[in-house]
């Protein structure tokens, strides 16, 4: 089935050659990173975690959203999804790679990575978590290389790929749950030290992972003339729509947590992401339009979907623009605004401002267009395999 990546539009190896571009712009990147150090990195010894671990905190819960199609179409035998359950699990696959890609480069050294394996700790959050990402991997490239080939054999899927099938669902739930409990494990930090962070990390995954999963198919519409079908499109918009509800109910909870209760710790953090934090004389304010827009996004996407449903019409463009919006104030959310207040301020109660580097951004940006090489790649072998049994 690989050599059905080996056919295409031109339209179709432009891109694949504008992301091998920005690959190796991002390897290059890396290389001076290897050769120099973390000190090329905007962190500090107050911002140990900076744009790779919120980048891959972000893409956990674009990973385990693929859960959104996988729970109806084989546990509730929802057939409406039998096209697009594919495309959650290949999109599984490459947010996990670009997962593990930002642990690399975030530990500057790839070797050290080995010490999880040489010397596991049970007690640590990073051992499960290392086991949950792989075990979720794993599975997915299992379970859709197999019922794909099935798919194309024109046969059913071997009885027992569905044991993995089953498993794979608790272990889409445990990868975002493991990677909250290192956050909500922290005493230090207020910010992070709250017991809805879990599901607050899973409510906001299943918005955004379906709702990459609809700009991808608007795309593929588009260019290989790809039909998800409009009542498969119309439940996956209610999920995001639910989803985006529960996020907004939780983060709206931490603020009455913050400013009701006064909360020093808790409070500062959510001045700094909304207002800006004075300290000393001076305002620390860089995440504030990021955050603003992020709630404007938000809130237009949730009222775009709204109005679909309490009209009850279907606009596929509008669907689209929605989830363009959902995802990028999401990806806001979790990918800046989530990690960085975290350490604002900090257990001594001073203030250190995180800048990305123009390396740190090269090499984020060649780690994602990794990811959408891969996810490109695949989606065109699941075109090609229905494409072919069609006709």
């Amino acid at each position: 089935m690989i050599e059905k990546t080996l056919k295409g539009k031109p339209a179709y190896w432009i891109w694949l050659g504008i992301l091998a571009s920005l690959i190796a712009i991002g390897w290059a990147c890396y290389f001076r990173q290897y050769t120099f150090g973390l000190g090329l990195t905007g962190m500090s010894r107050d911002v140990s975690w900076g744009l790779y671990i919120s980048q891959f905190t972000f893409l956990v819960g674009v990973a385990a959203g693929g859960l959104m199609l996988v729970l109806p179409y084989y546990i509730h035998d929802y057939k409406v999804f039998g096209r697009i359950t594919i495309l959650g699990e290949f999109l599984a696959i490459a947010a996990l790679v670009m997962c593990l890609m930002f642990i690399m480069a975030d530990l500057g050294q790839p070797l050290r990575g080995l010490n999880v394996l040489f010397y596991p700790t049970p007690y640590s959050m990073l051992f499960w978590d290392m086991c949950v990402l792989w075990g979720y991997l794993l599975l997915n490239l299992l379970c859709g290389w197999v019922i794909l080939t099935a798919e194309r054999k024109q046969v059913a899927p071997p009885k027992w790929i569905y044991f993995f099938v089953y498993l794979s669902l608790p272990f889409a739930v445990s990868i975002h749950t493991v990677t909250a409990m290192l956050y909500c494990g922290l005493p230090g930090r207020h910010f992070w030290l709250s017991a809805i962070i879990a599901p607050r990390f899973l409510a906001s995954a299943f918005a955004a992972g379906p709702a990459l999963i609809l700009i991808a198919c608007a795309v593929m519409k588009k260019f290989a003339n790809f039909d998800a079908g409009e009542e498969a499109i119309k439940k996956m918009t209610t999920i995001i729509m639910y989803a985006v509800i529960i996020n907004t109910f939780f983060f709206l909870l931490e603020f009455f947590v913050g400013y009701y209760s006064e909360v020093p710790g808790h409070m500062h953090s959510l001045e700094y992401l909304f207002f800006g934090l004075e300290h000393h004389g001076e305002v620390y304010n860089n995440l504030v339009p990021f955050m603003w827009t992020a709630t404007l996004f938000n809130f237009a996407g949730l009222g775009i979907l709204g109005y679909l449903k309490i009209a009850k019409i279907f606009d596929f463009r509008l669907v689209t623009v929605a989830s363009i919006l959902i995802f990028l104030a999401l990806w806001t959310d979790k990918g800046l605004g989530f990690v960085f207040a975290g350490f604002v301020p900090n257990p001594l109660e001073e203030v250190t401002e995180y800048y990305p580097t123009l390396n740190e951004i090269g090499i984020t940006i060649g780690v994602w267009a990794t990811g959408f090489l891969l996810l490109t790649l695949l989606y065109k072998i699941a075109l090609g395999v229905e494409e072919e049994v069609e006709h």
